[in-house]
């Protein structure tokens, strides 16, 4: 990887607060989709599912569930994913793991499905995040919202619960905090 990959990816890499009034459009999503769905997950479940929050209503209707300090970033961006898990993921899984014909089996405990789904839908959240950097679209993920009321407006009637939204667009220095510190490496890790 090069300098400058990493830097988009990673070290200048920033989460934004305030955005530019630059369209994402849909092709913009698509291409950012069609990066992430290679990244891996457990037996290529693939739980993730997306809502592309981008009109004037569907706008309104989030920013009802947002937190008060989350409120404006989901007003100002061109587009919010909301990035939810579908926890019946299982039942694609003869499309998407056919080689193992009971691989379906191996979710059957809602406790273990339940975990696959969050662990593996967070993992493809952060895989479109760092798509949409390399493209050139800046991030403001958010974890201040009410789950139950994103679900009852963007997942009603299926098997899809929220993880956590992502607004997407060309980030502006307003609002944009110093870059935070970060744990070194013998802070937070060991060799065993």
């Amino acid at each position: 990887m090069t300098d400058s990959a990493a830097d988009i990816l990673f070290t200048r890499a920033r989460t934004y607060n305030r955005w530019s009034s630059t369209p994402v459009s849909a092709e913009d999503i698509r291409r950012i989709f069609e990066l992430m769905k290679w990244g891996p997950t457990s037996a290529n479940c693939s739980p993730v599912r997306f809502v592309f929050v981008s009109s004037a209503e569907a706008k309104a209707g989030l920013v009802g569930c947002v937190s008060k300090n989350n409120q404006v970033k989901v007003q100002q961006a061109p587009v919010t994913a909301v990035i939810g898990m579908d926890e019946k993921f299982a039942d694609q899984l003869p499309l998407l793991f056919p080689h193992a014909p009971t691989a379906r089996d191996w979710f059957a405990d809602p406790q273990v499905a339940a975990t696959t789904a969050l662990r593996n839908s967070s993992l493809q959240g952060a895989y479109f995040m760092l798509a949409a950097r390399l493209l050139g679209i800046d991030c403001g993920p958010m974890s201040g919202f009410d789950h139950a009321r994103v679900d009852a407006l963007f997942f009603a009637g299926t098997s899809i619960k929220s993880n956590f939204i992502c607004a997407l667009g060309h980030g502006t220095s307003d609002m944009l905090l110093p870059r935070l510190p970060r744990f070194n490496f013998d802070d937070v890790a060991r060799f065993a």
